[in-house]
């Protein structure tokens, strides 16, 4: 089937009506609201027992919420790119199979994981709140959306496109377009050649491509020009997490690090902690890590027990951290502490910006009051995870980030927006990677006389995975320009991770299939984004964590 030889309607039928169906949405969302808020209310207030003893119903409104956003974004997507000229038949394709697919699953059941599904009585919905999806747009996006013709559309765009960088418009600019093509194609020499056998041997991510990165401005992309960074927006940063993720996560993730620390920094700082840090952050002459997590706290950092006690020109820090990246080749950490004992919850939290010497694998921690031990992992490598010990150890006072005692939770908390953006950029990267391999090995595979790409279910597949990763860019892409913008986003922000994390796997877990036996294989760098993937859904806010974050701002009437 050729482009030619399918029929669409033109873009301005499909417009009016997927804004009309985002418009019927918003009403079918605000009945579930009514509904869920009335089973967790208790004098007049949101109950947090209710919400913790109704979540599926909780979680089920963040997951409704995500989708309703997701549809407005690829509604709006659809919008600019039709004034700028750029709505072709690839994209319209992606648009109505987004919209098909979204609004059918939206009664039929979201997938919140594999074996979970949240339907309309879950939420309190029954029949007469159904009608308000039965609209002409609706029931016409349905029908015409995820169908074999638009199917069709997608899988012949990906074979015909070679060296393509995406499946459809990304509706960027030209200037994050060519950030896009130039973080590609350093990626494509320098990063995925080694990629596989970084993971396959747990190295490390050579230093000369740490080297390199800095050189390109990663470390200081969103660091203000006067501190020694390129002063660009969350966007861009997006643009180039997704590449350098695309070719390996570990190196997508090098970014983040320095990105928690500069936002901590630029948020929080002093004018001379400014003056000191942020220069060499953007310059990669400083390798931060963020040291944050407990054993047995998780998610809880209200129940943080590292102590730091002040003694003289000294802060001594005693205590145990775990799941801590990169902290061995570190020379800062943002190290997050109890400096006030008889302050309960977040309130006797401070961060502390703790200089260290960086070690070797021989001597991961050669600093006093400080040791530690390597947590082996499935995936996310090239950095490496540890466990770390602190007797004594010792920062300079003036160090308390801020000057002042028991900010430190507020302080992370207005690093979270951004951490996530980032976060859902970089599951967009490792979904695209499994997109990339699952198209290279369906069109090279042969099987019963025929490449594999030819037989329906795999084709469908690959287009799924297309369409996801575009709905997934879109509400990411979304949140980033809020945060550019000085717009509170952390709802969007959430739902791009939420969205995001469940793409990537089902992406990674899609590509493996189509691979079959060998997808199996260690050699085969599939097996790598499958592990990869897995952890996007727990760290940065595991995905019930993060539903929960969704839900209580929805019910205190939040709407972004």
């Amino acid at each position: 089937m050729t482009l030619a030889a399918v029929s669409l309607d033109p873009a301005p039928a499909l417009i009016p009506a997927a804004r009309a169906a985002v418009g019927a949405l918003d009403r079918f969302l605000d009945r579930a609201r009514d509904r869920v808020r009335a089973r967790v209310e208790k004098d007049g207030r949101i109950s947090a027992d209710l919400v913790d003893r109704e979540q599926r119903a909780a979680h089920g409104l963040a997951w409704l919420a995500t989708y309703v956003e997701s549809l407005r974004e690829m509604a709006g997507y659809a919008e600019r790119l039709s004034d700028l000229g750029r709505f072709g038949p690839v994209e319209t394709a992606i648009v109505r199979v987004a919209f098909g697919e979204y609004l059918a699953q939206i009664p039929g059941g979201i997938p919140m994981n594999q074996g979970e599904f949240v339907r309309p009585a879950d939420l309190g919905l029954g029949d007469a709140d159904l009608a308000l999806l039965r609209t002409p747009e609706i029931l016409h996006l349905i029908e015409t959306g995820n169908t074999v013709a638009n199917r069709a559309v997608l899988v012949e765009a990906m074979t015909r496109s070679e060296g393509a960088l995406t499946v459809g418009d990304t509706g960027l600019d030209d200037t994050l377009d060519q950030f896009r093509s130039e973080m590609f194609k350093f990626a494509a020499d320098a990063v995925v050649p080694h990629a596989h056998e970084w993971h396959l041997k747990n190295e490390y991510i050579p230093m000369e491509v740490v080297g390199q990165l800095a050189e390109l401005g990663v470390f200081g992309l969103t660091i203000p020009e006067e501190f020694g960074g390129l002063g660009l927006g969350k966007e861009s940063m997006c643009v180039v997490s997704e590449e350098l993720s695309r070719a390996y996560i570990g190196v997508g993730s090098l970014g983040t690090r320095s990105e928690i620390a500069a936002e901590l920094i630029l948020g929080g700082g002093t004018p001379a902690q400014k003056a000191e840090w942020l220069p060499q952050i953007a310059s990669g002459a400083v390798l931060p890590t963020a040291v944050f997590t407990e054993p047995n706290t998780g998610s809880d950092l209200g129940s943080l027990r590292t102590r730091a006690v002040r003694e003289g020109d000294v802060w001594k820090v005693s205590g145990n951290k775990t799941w801590i990246t990169h902290p061995v080749r570190a020379d800062l950490m943002t190290l997050l502490v109890r400096t006030d004992p008889n302050q309960p919850g977040y309130r006797g939290l401070s961060m502390l910006l703790a200089p260290k010497p960086r070690g070797t694998d021989a001597e991961p921690f050669p600093a006093e009051g400080m040791s530690g031990g390597e947590i082996e992992v499935l995936g996310y490598r090239g950095m490496k995870e540890y466990e770390i010990a602190f007797d004594g150890f010792t920062v300079p006072a003036d160090n308390l980030l801020g000057g002042v005692e028991g900010q430190g939770f507020k302080q992370l908390m207005q690093t979270f927006e951004s951490a996530r953006i980032q976060t859902a950029a970089r599951a967009i990267g490792v979904a695209q990677c499994a997109l990339d391999l699952g198209l290279r090995y369906a069109q090279e595979r042969i099987q019963f006389g025929k490449p594999l790409i030819a037989f329906p279910r795999v084709a469908d597949k690959l287009a799924m995975m297309a369409v996801e990763v575009m709905i997934a860019r879109q509400l990411t892409y979304f949140a980033a320009r809020q945060k550019d913008h000085d717009k509170r986003c952390d709802l969007e922000a959430g739902m791009a991770k939420l969205l995001g994390a469940r793409v990537a796997w089902a992406a990674a877990d899609n590509a493996l299939q189509i691979h079959g036996g060998n997808g199996f294989a260690l050699e085969y760098p599939v097996s790598r984004v499958l592990c990869d993937a897995r952890i996007l859904n727990i760290f940065e806010g595991a995905a019930e964590i993060q539903a929960q974050v969704i839900a209580r701002r929805i019910l205190d009437g939040g709407n972004g």
